[in-house]
């Protein structure tokens, strides 16, 4: 019956596909039987699993976001379809927003509540420190890898050499978001050299939280506050630990209904970016180089250094932690969000990977905000590309200065989209590059963003095992823990 099922839906979808395709939306042939053979594979996982696992859901959430963003931007058409663009922009796109905001609503009272949670189930405060030390330590020492690996790409690969910067037809919009990004840049390096200091107290923690750009405003507190509830007597602090304890579990199942709704938030995002994007394949073309060379990189860090990291400090496999942290990064690609990322992040370390709520409660938050292995390497390969593009040869000394400001800026940087443009910005001053070279890459750094935190989030998720290996709270996971 379950063949006879798979065989009738096969038949259904290679018709209903060939004829939109020839009378309705003018598709060429070739095209439609890739969306066919896409469909196929779908339906095959559909009725080869009794219930299908959330990656496979995003995954074709994923998929079809892509085939139906392509198809509205008039793609496979010889006139763009305004219409299909307006009902996306006006339909389909606020849906994608509405999934992202919910992700976003949650993750100030989740990083405060398990933080708290998380410091107060420590026994003693030197134990937080180890704990707070490796993790720190871990973190830096990825950052620099993954700079250094930008760099020994780019300085190979020469990506900007020859490069016209004056063919690059600069559209209005491009040119504005490169502006504004220089501004607040500018802001930034307007600022004292302790500043990041300053902004890490904050004045009043109800308005750090009405802000996730305020994160590192909201661990210092919870750390803080959860310092505190150690140091005081068992019997002075078990309702508030109860409290806190109540809230985490509240906030994780609000992560599972939101994540029901996942494949289609994906859906919705990559068809509006998509359409976005669709009239820039021009300024794709021109930069590919310079994309080919910073995805390179990040697929290094993804199939490289990460699994040695896991290798040396764990016995996890890698193929095992990919499937367990697969559903995250899915959704780190499609929201370009740390921070919106982080509840299914812990959800997975935790349920999927062994990794102990204590240790996954302190390490993840804290890497959501100052991990930013991707982010750190793009910038690096960003700022040289932008200076062969100007004709700029960049000697030791200030190669160097990149690989410490792209590490310290990695620090600060908002585990938001968006943010790592704002710290190239600072890292380009530092080097003496025009920051008006910002323009020239900003028509692809969207779709590099998406790429980038997936490399942040698996270094999250990476250090949080090897944290909890070491400290010997990591246990085993079975098969249908990893798959589910």
């Amino acid at each position: 019956m379950k063949k006879q099922g798979y065989i009738i839906a096969l038949i259904l979808w290679i018709v209903i596909v060939r004829t939109l395709s020839l009378y309705l939306l003018g598709i060429y042939a070739l095209t439609s039987w890739i969306i066919i053979i896409g469909g196929i594979l779908a339906v095959r996982i559909f009725f080869k699993k009794e219930r299908l696992g959330l990656h496979w859901k995003i995954i074709i959430g994923m998929y079809l976001g892509v085939v139906y963003g392509l198809w509205a931007a008039g793609y496979w058409s010889n006139t763009p379809g305004v219409v299909w663009i307006n009902f996306t922009n006006d339909w389909v796109k606020p849906w994608g927003t509405i999934f992202v905001n919910l992700l976003k609503l949650i993750a100030v009272p989740l990083v405060f509540a398990s933080l708290i949670k998380g410091v107060a189930s420590l026994s003693d405060i030197s134990k937080l420190s180890r704990i707070g030390g490796k993790t720190i330590a871990i973190y830096l020492t990825s950052t620099v890898i993954a700079v250094s690996i930008g760099l020994l790409l780019v300085n190979t690969v020469k990506p900007g050499a020859n490069f016209d910067k004056d063919s690059i037809s600069q559209t209005e919009n491009i040119q504005d978001g490169a502006n504004k990004k220089i501004e607040a840049a500018e802001n930034v390096k307007g600022e004292g050299p302790l500043q990041f200091l300053i902004d890490i107290v904050p004045t009043n923690i109800f308005d750090a939280a009405s802000n996730n750009r305020n994160m590192l405003q909201v661990i210092f507190f919870a750390i803080f506050f959860g310092i505190a509830m150690v140091m005081l007597p068992d019997e002075k602090t078990t309702y508030v630990k109860g409290f806190f304890d109540g809230i985490n579990d509240i906030i994780l199942q609000i992560v599972d209904i939101i994540m029901m709704a996942a494949p289609f938030g994906v859906f919705a995002l990559l068809g509006g970016l998509v359409v976005d994007f669709g009239a820039s394949a021009d300024l794709f073309i021109a930069l590919a180089k310079y994309s080919a060379t910073v995805i390179f990189g990040l697929l290094l860090m993804i199939f490289v250094v990460y699994p040695i990291i896991l290798r040396l400090f764990t016995k996890v496999k890698y193929l095992d932690f990919f499937k367990g942290i697969s559903p995250a990064q899915m959704l780190a690609f499609s929201t370009s969000s740390s921070a919106a990322t982080l509840p299914v992040t812990m959800e997975r370390c935790e349920d999927h990977l062994g990794v102990s709520e204590e240790v996954s409660s302190f390490v993840l938050p804290l890497g959501a905000t100052i991990n930013m292995d991707g982010t750190s390497l793009y910038q690096a390969v960003a700022a040289v590309f932008i200076a062969q593009a100007y004709g700029m040869d960049l000697d030791m000394s200030q190669q160097l200065t990149i690989v410490l400001t792209a590490t310290l800026a990695s620090i600060g940087a908002a585990a938001v989209p968006g943010a790592g443009m704002v710290m190239l910005v600072i890292v380009l001053g530092a080097i003496g590059v025009p920051t008006e070279g910002l323009a020239l890459i900003f028509g692809v750094d969207r779709i590099l963003d998406m790429m980038r935190t997936v490399v942040n989030v698996t270094g999250d998720a990476t250090v949080a095992t090897v944290v909890a290996s070491t400290e010997g709270q990591l246990r085993e996971v079975s098969e249908e823990e990893l798959m589910s």
